[in-house]
C-alpha cells in the first residue's frame, strides 16, 4: 500500500514570529456569519460536479486493505500546508497500523499552498471514496489548513455530511490568523495565507449558515503556545456542546509546551483526544483523559531515536515548499458556487 503524507500548517508561514498565546474558549452558539449569510448558498444546495479530472481525484487517495469493508470507523487525514502525506508517515500512520486501526490519506494539490477551494474537490472525493470502500460512516483528521479545507467541503458539498461521523481539527484555522492579516495587509502572499485572513472571504464563506453540522461530533484542538495561529480561540468551532468540543492541550496538561508543528505531529496529547473522539460516541472530552499522558514526551508512532530527523525533514520540506509558493496580488475569488446566486 502506498502511504500519503500531509501538508502543514496552512499558516505555516516561512517565518520566524515568536510563540503567540491561544487558548480554546468552548462556545455553544450555532450562529454564522450574520448578515453576510445570505450572500452564499444555503447550507443544503447540493454541491457542484467536481471540476478536478477523474484520474487526478482518484490517484490522490490512499488506503489501507483493512479499510474495505471494515469494522470500526476509518480515519481519513487531510494534509496541513507545504509537505505531502509524508507529514504523517513518521507519526500518525505507525500509531495507527499498531493499534489496526484502518485509514486512508489524501495528496492535495501542489502541497496545499495554492487555492483551497481546489484542494476541497480532492477532499469531497476522498470522503465518498472512503465510505464508500468501508461501508461506513468515517473521521476527518485534519492539521491545521487540513482542518478548515475539510470543513469547507462539508459545507459547500452537503452530501459528504452524511458520510462523516467525526471531525477533528489540529490548530485548525477554522476564523484565520491575524497573523496572516498582519503579514498580508494588501494581498502579495500565497494563495493560502490570503485565504486564512481572518478578513478573508474564503473564511467568511466556510462559516456562512452555520459552522457545525448535526450527525458530525467536532473536536477542535489547539494549543496556547502556537506560533502561527491567532489570535486566541480563532480555531473554536460554535456548535451544540453535546456535538462540538473546543479544547487545549494545556485544559489538561497546563506545562504542555507543544507548537503549531507540534500538535499535529508528535504531541501525545493531541494523539489521545483524537483518538478518544474517533473511538467513542461524541466528541473528545477533556476528562476522559487520564493524567498520565502529560508524563509523556511523544505520540505511539513515533520512533524516539529518529524524531530529530523526522522533524527536521518535515519542516525543511514544508518551509521550502510555502517559500517557493506562486505569490497572489488578491485572495483568490470565491467559486460561483459559493454563492447563493450564480
Amino acid at each position: 500500500m502506498k502511504r500519503l503524507l500531509l501538508p502543514l500548517c496552512a499558516a505555516l508561514l516561512a517565518t520566524t514570529a515568536a510563540p503567540a498565546a491561544i487558548a480554546a474558549t468552548p462556545t455553544t452558539s450555532n450562529a454564522g456569519s450574520g448578515a453576510s449569510t445570505t450572500r452564499y448558498a444555503s447550507i443544503n444546495r447540493p454541491g457542484p460536479r467536481l471540476s478536478v479530472p477523474t484520474d487526478d481525484l482518484e490517484s490522490a487517495v490512499k488506503c489501507t486493505p483493512t479499510v474495505k469493508n471494515a469494522h470500526q470507523e476509518v480515519a481519513l487525514f487531510v494534509p496541513p500546508t507545504g509537505i505531502g502525506p509524508e507529514a504523517y508517515a513518521w507519526n500518525w500512520l505507525p500509531a495507527m497500523d499498531k493499534a489496526g486501526y484502518p485509514y486512508c490519506t489524501v495528496t492535495l494539490p501542489n502541497n496545499s499552498v495554492g487555492d483551497i477551494q481546489v484542494s476541497a474537490e480532492y477532499i469531497v472525493n476522498a470522503i465518498r471514496h472512503t465510505h464508500e470502500l468501508s461501508g461506513r460512516k468515517i473521521a476527518l483528521i485534519g492539521h491545521s489548513q487540513g482542518g478548515v479545507s475539510a470543513r469547507f467541503a462539508l459545507r459547500f458539498w452537503p452530501d459528504t455530511r452524511a458520510m462523516v461521523a467525526d471531525y477533528v481539527g489540529l490548530a485548525g484555522l477554522n476564523h484565520g490568523s491575524s497573523q496572516n492579516d498582519d503579514l498580508y495587509p494588501h494581498g502579495n502572499g500565497p494563495a493560502f495565507n490570503l485565504q486564512l485572513k481572518t478578513t478573508a472571504k474564503f473564511i467568511e464563506a466556510t462559516n456562512s449558515g452555520q459552522e457545525t453540522f448535526p450527525g458530525i461530533s467536532y473536536t477542535s484542538l489547539s494549543t496556547t503556545h502556537d506560533q502561527f495561529v491567532t489570535p486566541q480561540g480563532t480555531t473554536d468551532l460554535r456548535g451544540p456542546a453535546h456535538r462540538v468540543s473546543n479544547i487545549s492541550l494545556q485544559d489538561i496538561c497546563p506545562a504542555n509546551t507543544s507548537d503549531h508543528i507540534a500538535i499535529g505531529t508528535s504531541d501525545p496529547v493531541a494523539y489521545a483526544l483524537a483518538m478518544d473522539a474517533i473511538t467513542k460516541p461524541g466528541p473528545a472530552k477533556a476528562a476522559d483523559i487520564p493524567s498520565s499522558v502529560c508524563k509523556q514526551t511523544l505520540m505511539p508512532g513515533v520512533n524516539p531515536s529518529t524524531y530529530e530527523t523526522d522533524l527536521a525533514g518535515f519542516n525543511e520540506t514544508s518551509t521550502t515548499n510555502i517559500a517557493n509558493a506562486p505569490v497572489y496580488a488578491d485572495e483568490p475569488a470565491l467559486k460561483p458556487y459559493v454563492y447563493a446566486h450564480h
